[in-house]
């Protein structure tokens, strides 16, 4: 995940945005772009657990996609 300057976010930059749109109130459905053209919707937020830089999502049926800042666009 790029900051507004076109950089590599650092995870703590990483944890901290994907931890905002978790736990957004009320929650609202968000969509991770992947670099390999995935998205994943993340429907509920505790479909996602994050720390030191990675996540780990959990659709409802689907294998667990993790991912970390460099995965996403």
């Amino acid at each position: 995940m790029k900051n507004g300057r076109g950089e590599m976010m650092d995870r703590d930059t990483f944890d901290g945005t994907i931890r905002t749109f978790q736990h957004r109130t009320p929650f609202r459905t968000f969509t991770v772009a992947m670099v390999n053209g995935e998205r994943l919707e993340v429907d509920h937020p505790d479909a996602l657990a994050v720390r030191d830089g990675r996540a780990l999502f959990a659709a409802p049926g689907d294998v667990p996609v993790v991912f970390d800042p460099e995965g996403v666009c």
